[in-house]
């Protein structure tokens, strides 16, 4: 494993939790969103993350192919899903302009499938797992800052 392979892992992991920060913030903006573009009430997004299968960004030189121990490459975003699989919330309210009309469920009205607790802890997780890389990158500068001062 290279010299600089923490750095870059760590970078991946930091880079594919920004985007699943801001996917939640969306999603909790747009709890209430009864119309969308698509038509309908919002639907919650998510992020697929999958570990990167290509080589590392940046190979030392110095390093023979036989020492290489092909340690990971960090994780890559696969996409933004849209979560069809949690039903909607119906909410009775016959004035909203968006309330059904007729049939059995008249004047109930399609809430968004968010639950801000759900989000919430997602993004929790999510400031964690940031804060997490950023100390491997912050260990791996003090490691090569104390290397450097060896040779002095």
């Amino acid at each position: 494993m290279g010299i600089f392979n923490a750095i870059t892992i760590a970078a991946t992991g930091m880079s594919a939790e920004r985007l699943r920060s801001d996917v939640i913030a969306d999603n909790i903006a747009n709890a209430s969103t009864t119309r969308t573009t698509e038509g309908g009430p919002f639907r919650r997004s998510r992020v697929v993350l999958r570990p990167r299968t290509e080589g590392p960004y940046w190979r030392s030189p110095f390093l023979p192919d036989g020492m290489d121990n092909g340690g990971g490459t960090g994780v890559r975003v696969i996409e933004v899903q849209k979560d069809f699989a949690a039903k909607l919330r119906l909410v009775y309210d016959p004035t909203h302009p968006d309330a059904i009309q007729s049939g059995p469920q008249t004047g109930y009205v399609e809430m968004p499938n968010v639950d801000i607790v759900t989000e919430m802890v997602d993004m929790i997780s999510a400031s964690r797992a940031y804060e997490s890389n950023a100390s491997i990158v912050d260990g791996s500068k003090a490691m090569f800052q104390r290397a450097l001062e060896i040779g002095r």
